[in-house]
């Protein structure tokens, strides 16, 4: 869903991270770091869907697999960004997600 909302309201979420990270080495780069974030996201919801195909149709979990590792990839870069801004409750529920993530790899090897 964050994908979507970053997509359809792009101008408010670069808004958004630009206050959230003005005081960061990361300002000027908003924009650019966004695209990255947004492509990360749709190819880890890409591969999520088909590997949820595959599992419950083919009893295959290697596709799930690699969108469970690009969401993992994801949720990393959220943190180091929540950490560079200095906002730790943030980075810690991000955290709560990435050891989810985890456990979600685990499962499906």
């Amino acid at each position: 869903m964050s994908v979507l909302e970053k997509i359809s309201d792009w101008k408010g979420t670069v808004a958004y991270y630009s206050n959230h990270f003005k005081n960061t080495i990361l300002h000027k780069m908003i924009s650019l770091l966004l695209l990255h974030i947004v492509l990360f996201e749709i190819g880890a919801l890409i591969f999520i869907s088909l590997g949820l195909y595959f599992l419950v149709i083919e009893d295959t979990t290697f596709i799930a697999t690699i969108g469970m590792e690009i969401s993992a990839l994801t949720l990393l870069q959220f943190l180091a960004g929540q950490r560079i801004a200095k906002d730790y409750p943030g980075a810690m529920n991000i955290t709560v997600y990435f050891i989810l993530n985890i456990i979600g790899i685990y499962l499906l090897n």
